[in-house]
């Protein structure tokens, strides 16, 4: 049976496409915005690092906030906080405005992106976790292939006003959250083992960030480096295409062998690889390398997301998806948000961009002994007795 004949994933990759699209749009766009008003380089990915950081400290309050808000709630407020303050960056290009008015979104996307990942997990049957967790991915990374080139591009030609516009497309998802009624996905507060869950998930979660880190430096600082638009945009566009592919097919190759430990360091080499023909390309002015790069970093890139998810939720138990989700994010948007800031203040600093993603790259292979062990699989920490309706 098609894992799109359940209603409830149906309903969530909609929502999914619909918040992820006003992320991406602001992603590439609004350092651009943030330049274009007096910023320097090194300091305008800190309106990313405003609305990640806001994001990190909210995402492990929510299972609570689901608790006592019920997820149809908690979702309208996600979609609200992080949609309806975007045109509020046209007021002014101050660089504390725009990182304040982030902060806020952060909020809201720290609701969606914790309660996503928890429902991908939970609606689907356990033999097919990693196949529904690929199309959640995918339905993440579909705003990604087209929002960053194209949020930047706008911001290129001196349109950012329509990003700040277009960026409010969350709002569009309010009718959907009537279709979770019923479902929760943080169950009870968890008084015993929630140590050794995160214990468990970390190794996972380590692995995640720094991908993420590389990740969040290049989407941020490639524009920036190749202002033109042409290579850059072409290159975030593959890097978006392949990296949908990658979440997607790594899910489905997952179920079937149940190899995270050996998948997952694949995945690391890849992203270094791809990560040092970017540099390769940019210190020798090669547009290919570029673009070839882009793609077998994507390639990494998204089967590292969807493995190291797989690997949390099997480590910590499906009991506990509340806690692996929140912990995942954390650390995807922590890693985001450190390399929107670090990579450009290392390039700034005197060591420029491809030297920057170069070390970038070697940083990634230092994990591939960590990759290992976190697709280890391991007993999950013990729970309670499970309630009707709650993946505990």
């Amino acid at each position: 049976m098609s894992l799109w004949r359940i209603p409830g994933l149906r309903a969530l990759a909609l929502v999914s496409v619909l918040a992820f699209a006003s992320f991406f749009l602001t992603l590439s766009s609004l350092p651009l915005w943030a330049v274009d008003g007096g910023a320097s380089v090194g300091s305008a990915g800190l309106v990313t690092t405003a609305l990640l950081a806001a994001t990190v400290a909210c995402q492990l309050m929510v299972p609570l906030a689901e608790r006592r808000l019920g997820l149809p709630r908690l979702l309208a407020i996600g979609l609200v906080a992080l949609g309806l303050p975007t045109p509020l960056y046209l007021v002014s290009q101050d660089l504390g405005w725009l990182a304040g008015v982030s902060a806020v979104r952060g909020i809201g996307f720290a609701i969606l992106t914790v309660v996503g990942a928890s429902l991908a997990a939970t609606l689907a049957p356990p033999e097919r976790r990693g196949e529904a967790i690929g199309l959640y991915g995918l339905a993440v990374a579909f705003p990604q292939l087209v929002c960053v080139p194209g949020g930047a591009s706008l911001a290129l030609g001196g349109r950012f006003d329509v990003v700040a516009i277009l960026a409010m497309v969350p709002l569009l998802a309010l009718p959907l959250v009537r279709r979770f009624r019923g479902i929760e996905t943080a169950g009870e507060p968890q008084r015993s083992g929630g140590r050794e869950a995160l214990r468990a998930v970390l190794p996972a979660c380590l692995v995640l960030a720094v991908v993420t880190a590389v990740g969040g430096g290049l989407v941020t600082f490639l524009p920036v480096e190749r202002p033109d638009g042409a290579v850059a945009g072409l290159a975030l566009l593959v890097f978006g295409v392949v990296a949908a592919l990658g979440r997607w097919r790594a899910g489905y190759l997952v179920d079937r062998t149940g190899s995270t430990r050996v998948l997952l360091p694949i995945a690391l080499v890849l992203s270094a690889a791809g990560i040092a023909l970017v540099a390769a390309g940019l210190s020798s002015d090669a547009a290919g390398l570029v673009v070839g790069g882009a793609a077998i970093a994507g390639a990494g890139y998204g089967s590292v997301q969807n493995l190291t998810l797989v690997a949390a939720l099997a480590r910590a138990g499906l009991a506990r998806a509340s806690t692996a989700s929140a912990t995942w994010n954390a650390s995807f948007d922590t890693g985001t948000a450190i390399g929107a800031w670090a990579v450009g203040a290392i390039a700034a600093a005197g060591a420029g961009l491809a030297a920057t993603y170069l070390g970038c790259a070697l940083l990634i292979l230092f994990v591939i002994p960590l990759g290992a062990v976190a697709g280890a699989p391991r007993e999950p920490a013990p729970v309670g007795r499970a309630r009707p309706g709650s993946p505990r």
